[in-house]
């Protein structure tokens, strides 16, 4: 998603900062979406850190997920979102009563700065390794600049970060008895990637998908002039991925996606566990497709 630079920390230049009050020469830029700006927001406000099943666990803010999968051998995190996040992730993770030291792996939803930003400073803190899909690579590498849709938007730039394992789709992640595996879905960005793992939790074993995202954001081109080159086939690949998919345990790149919110609402009343849940799976990727195949529909009929 694309980040609102008015939110942005102070470290950004003066001219930078002129060319958003229209002092500088930057005709190309996209105007302030207020709908980002509201969303960014949320991305800044914690939220309590808890417990999804098994060895899962959510350490991200209101409106960005992050998961932090505790193993014996150290931990695993999934995405690093802002770079104003990582001292929250940090207090998270020591609210659940684990060491942010422990983390001995870093992977990402895909390489948009609201999830990947960070991961420069987790590596730092950390040594981690960084485990990221091929395509997204360059995009990480080269901090925001290699992105089909945001590279030139210095709003959209974050810290380099070198990777230290290139993923391939299917590749299995290890650490412990803990197996992730790294489903490509590309469209959103070519390299976003959806996580599955199987978690056992109470005698029982669960199958848990972490969606990189099906979003079709606002510029991006599928029919005609592509934002590039088989965008609309990596969509259609992405989708019958995600319906072919065993998913008990619903979880997101952004906590939004499997209504995060109410099911912690539902956690703290008792009863089931509310994050098992494959039919609220079912009907996301459905609404996401018919909102991807609108959205098609549309472009081609512009052409």
């Amino acid at each position: 998603m694309r980040r609102i630079l008015l939110l942005r920390n102070l470290s950004f230049s003066v001219a930078a900062m002129a060319a958003l009050c229209g002092h500088a020469a930057r005709a190309q830029a996209p105007a302030v979406d207020p709908t980002f700006a509201k969303l960014s927001e949320d991305w800044r406000t914690p939220f309590t850190p808890h417990h999804v099943v098994g060895n899962v666990y959510y350490v991200g803010s209101s409106g960005l997920a992050a998961y932090l999968i505790t193993t014996p051998a150290g931990h695993i995190l999934i995405n690093s979102n802002l770079e104003s996040s990582v001292p929250q992730i940090q207090e998270s993770v020591k609210k659940l009563g684990f060491k942010f030291a422990d983390i001995k792996i870093l992977l990402i939803s895909h390489a948009h700065f609201d999830h990947c930003a960070g991961s420069a400073k987790i590596k730092e803190l950390t040594g981690a390794k960084y485990m990221v899909m091929d395509a997204d690579v360059p995009v990480v590498e080269s901090g925001g600049k290699q992105d089909f849709q945001y590279g030139t938007a210095l709003a959209d730039l974050y810290p380099p970060t070198k990777v230290d394992r290139v993923l391939h789709d299917g590749d299995e992640v290890t650490l412990g008895e803990t197996v992730l595996v790294a489903h490509k879905t590309a469209g959103h960005t070519r390299g976003c990637t959806t996580w599955t793992m199987k978690a056992k939790d109470n005698a029982k074993t669960y199958d848990v998908v972490v969606v990189g995202s099906p979003n079709v954001n606002p510029g991006y081109k599928l029919a005609g002039a592509e934002s590039y080159p088989g965008i609309a086939q990596d969509y259609e690949h992405a989708f019958a991925v995600w319906k072919g998919l065993k998913c008990d345990v619903f979880l997101g790149a952004h906590g939004s996606y499997y209504g995060m919110a109410e099911k912690i609402a539902r956690v703290k009343e008792g009863g089931a566990n509310p994050f098992v849940d494959p039919d609220g799976y079912k009907s996301y990727v459905a609404e996401r497709e018919t909102a991807y195949r609108e959205e098609l529909k549309k472009q081609e009929a512009a052409k």
